[in-house]
């Protein structure tokens, strides 16, 4: 694994997405407001952190790759502190590509005694932050064709569209996508498909409320029917990971979790990963295994996190 690790520090990644800015306000509760029946949080530290796509893109950094990012970086100050965030650990943002019209996507969580009270959303509906592809295609083509691999983020905010996912097939070396089904989205034909379990459900056609019981063989053999992936990982959350090729299931892995702290952006832990580590020559057992340790390490920490070689290592 250590020399897998290694091959990753040469490695070029673009990733494309709905990139968004996570901010965490902490603090304590002690009292009920008087002018409304609603908690007093007593702010004892703020901070912000890079989430989205722009998550994936970090996690892929701390593991030693180039990486560049492409999202709905807006002008505005959530767009200059992402920016600033994925500049801070070496992440590539066009500065030419700058998006107008609709804000920067931002979270923001209020937080007590590691409970979340509230959270506050600034963004638009998802036809605001389409892209133009006429002044963006000719640049992403290009960024495409020189990295060894592309990811799609797919939050559905609305930045990820069938015309973007065509041109992105068209001349990526190695295509990885996280999918939102939801979105109805021609995810057909990339080199590695990385749903959770909910989102495998919606893609073999079923809801995730559905009563119908679908055999894990049957989601993973209408997946590849559908959508033709050359490899198929779905993240079981506490059961760890499955992994399939060729329309069948090959293993499922348990999970490394030890700790179980804050879920988000684990899924941004493993395309992130698993697409670094097959890239750099991993079969799909060995680079799902970097991707099950390195988010046995994120969810153990609070907020998106990102795990580090060192980190991995140390967990093998």
């Amino acid at each position: 694994m250590k020399e897998i690790l290694e091959r990753i520090k040469s490695l070029r990644l673009l990733v494309v997405g709905d990139v968004m800015l996570d901010r965490y306000v902490i603090g304590e509760v002690n009292r009920i407001s008087p002018e409304a029946p609603v908690p007093v949080l007593t702010v004892e530290s703020e901070r912000a952190v890079a989430g989205g796509a722009a998550n994936v893109a970090l996690n892929a950094a701390e593991l030693g790759a180039q990486v560049e990012s492409v999202g709905w970086f807006g002008p505005d100050d959530q767009g200059n502190h992402l920016r600033s965030l994925l500049g801070d650990k070496g992440i590539e943002v066009d500065p030419t590509l700058r998006f107008e019209g609709a804000p920067t996507i931002s979270k923001t969580r209020v937080m007590a005694s590691n409970q979340q009270i509230c959270r506050v959303d600034r963004e638009q509906g998802t036809d605001a932050y389409e892209p133009d592809l006429n002044h963006l295609s000719e640049a992403l083509r290009s960024k495409a064709a020189k990295a060894d691999a592309v990811i799609l983020s797919d939050y559905g905010k609305g930045f990820v569209t069938n015309e973007l996912i065509s041109l992105v097939r068209e001349v990526s070396p190695f295509l990885s996508v996280d999918p939102k089904p939801s979105r109805l989205l021609d995810y057909s034909k990339p080199d590695l498909l990385t749903p959770n379990r909910h989102e495998a459900l919606e893609m073999a056609g079923r809801s995730r409320l559905s009563r119908d019981s679908l055999s894990q063989e049957e989601i993973v053999g209408t997946i590849f029917e559908k959508f033709e992936p050359g490899l198929l990982t779905i993240t079981l959350g506490a059961d760890g990971m499955l992994l399939a090729k060729n329309g069948k299931v090959e293993k499922i892995m348990p999970t490394a979790a030890r700790e179980v702290f804050d879920v988000s952006g684990a899924g941004d832990t493993v395309i992130s990963s698993l697409t670094l580590a097959l890239v750099a020559g991993a079969n799909l057992e060995q680079a799902a295994e970097l991707a099950n340790v390195a988010a046995g390490i994120v969810v153990a920490k609070v907020g998106t996190a990102t795990a580090s070689p060192d980190e991995i290592l140390s967990h093998l």
